[in-house]
């Protein structure tokens, strides 16, 4: 006779239906005959409101025969639970962590996309965790697993995931339950029957056949790609000209990315820069050694060039690629309404910047013009971009961007640029390897606002070293742990300590 409840926990992320599937496996377990009881634990906003939803069952039958009730208990104890349920990577890894994943008793289920934490996007650097990390822990931590991509099956039946990760559970065969009472379940609803039906067959049927967690990653053909106009191709064909084809791969996403930035000149510019950086690499023997100067310097060069001020992000916040995306994600209906609010907080520098050079200069020379302008700036402001007005308003702002060139900021990022292409020439030739981490240095400059400030903060001062230690031996080495501690945190504690160790003033 069955003594012990089967226990169950649901990790998913706010939006994911997480309590909508809780909900479901409870209806199920009663549906067919067991005592049933939920319960959720709220998580922290870092992982966009995360919850632990917690299920005990126990068959009503057993409980009769013993004549007594059986104790549920509210909250899941490591160590004691059968099944957990995540609906993404990570979260399938933060139940490990706390030890709810155990070898000896737990199966775990989980989709393994992945949806990034507040953390992981804010890092300096990439700040993403490992993937291949938490799919090694769990077939180590886990007594057998169930995972696969079940948000993409989700996208693809029009339901949501929660849905799929029930019929992922159904078709494990880890709950004494038969299909049809799960189908049972999701019938009595009839508002989403259909795809939450259709959802649930894709989730079983991903369950009962051996998938693959990761899917291989291809590298697009880049040397065979073909711009949308002769302009375009005519720049691609230039790039091939003086670029190894190993070079390619990276030259021609940056070519593009910088036309779409600006214009087919400003992509000009950017061959202009680059060219010179692969003829020295050539000369410095770079075919041996990968290319990974000329790589790095293309790389870095495209962003620095498509660097973010106010006309970049009006027009990121007004494309149609990313309502249609907004649409997408929400999964509106056709013809639903979807009202997207901005929130926007430019700062006086960011204004300024915009602003033609003189202009620009006198205002933040000037405490007074600086104070007046900063009283309609002072409080960020909510800006809906599916308004009329809001939309105009940004659309309006976006369409300023050919202008660009003539701002205060364009001025500023364009000497920074020049400076920096000189710094790279100039540290390869006192060795290739110090080129290469000096090109990487521009990996610090990023984001908007006041996350660029602390970026250019510490590429200066890193760059302000790289002058001290240059003709060292071991200055590549410095240089790159240097850039680590930058990377190591916002306020840029790790660097300031990293350079005093050596005896530099940071």
């Amino acid at each position: 006779m069955q003594t012990n409840p089967i226990t169950v926990a649901v990790l998913a992320l706010g939006g994911q239906g997480g309590g909508t599937l809780a909900d479901w496996l409870l209806e199920v377990a009663e549906y067919c005959g067991y005592l049933a009881q939920g319960t959720s634990v709220a998580g922290v906003a870092q992982r966009t409101g995360a919850t632990i939803y917690y299920i005990e069952m126990f068959p009503e039958a057993a409980a009769r025969a013993a004549g007594k009730q059986p104790v549920l208990a509210l909250m899941p104890v490591p160590g004691n639970v059968d099944v957990v349920v995540a609906a993404e990577l990570m979260e399938a890894g933060r139940a490990m962590m706390r030890g709810l994943v155990t070898p000896d008793r737990t199966a775990l289920v989980a989709s393994t996309h992945r949806i990034y934490a507040i953390g992981e996007k804010t890092a300096m650097g990439d700040g993403r965790a490992r993937s291949a990390d938490v799919l090694e822990a769990a077939g180590v931590r886990a007594r057998t697993t169930v995972m696969f991509d079940m948000d993409a099956l989700a996208q693809k039946t029009g339901s949501i995931i929660s849905a799929v990760m029930l019929g992922a559970v159904a078709g494990s065969g880890l709950l004494p339950f038969p299909r049809d009472a799960y189908e049972a379940v999701l019938a009595a609803d009839a508002r989403a029957r259909d795809s939450n039906l259709a959802a649930f067959a894709a989730g079983y049927d991903g369950a009962a056949r051996e998938t693959p967690a990761v899917a291989p990653v291809v590298a697009p053909a880049a040397q065979t790609a073909q711009a949308a106009s002769p302009a375009g191709q005519a720049l691609l064909d230039r790039a091939r000209a003086f670029c190894p084809p190993e070079l390619m791969a990276i030259v021609t996403p940056g070519l593009r990315k910088v036309v779409d930035y600006q214009d087919i000149a400003y992509g000009a510019l950017y061959l202009d820069r680059l060219e010179p950086v692969v003829a020295f690499d050539r000369q410095l023997g770079g075919a041996r050694l990968g290319w990974e100067l000329a790589r790095e310097t293309a790389r870095y060069l495209a962003l620095w060039m498509t660097f973010e001020d106010v006309f970049r992000v009006a027009d990121l916040k007004t494309r149609g690629a990313r309502i249609a995306r907004v649409r997408e994600e929400v999964r509106a209906a056709p013809g639903q309404i979807v009202a997207v609010s901005e929130f926007m907080h430019p700062r006086v520098e960011e204004i300024c910047d915009a602003l033609p050079v003189s202009l620009g200069a006198y205002i933040l020379r000037s405490p007074r013009l600086r104070g007046l302008l900063g009283r309609f700036f002072h409080h960020g402001r909510r800006v809906s971009t599916t308004s009329l007005s809001g939309f105009v308003m940004l659309y309006m702002l976006a369409r300023l961007g050919r202008f660009r060139r003539r701002s205060l900021r364009f001025k500023t990022e364009t000497a920074r640029i020049e400076a920096w292409l000189a710094g790279v020439r100039e540290a390869a030739g006192y060795s290739y390897e110090l080129g290469v981490e000096v090109a990487c240095c521009q990996r610090l400059v990023k984001g908007y606002g006041d996350t660029h400030a602390r970026g250019l903060r510490n590429f200066d001062a890193v760059m302000g070293v790289y002058r001290h230690v240059k003709g060292r031996t071991d200055a590549p080495t410095v240089i790159r742990a240097l850039r680590a501690a930058a990377l190591g945190d916002e306020e840029g504690r790790a660097l300031a300590a990293a350079i005093s160790g050596l005896g530099l003033a940071p």
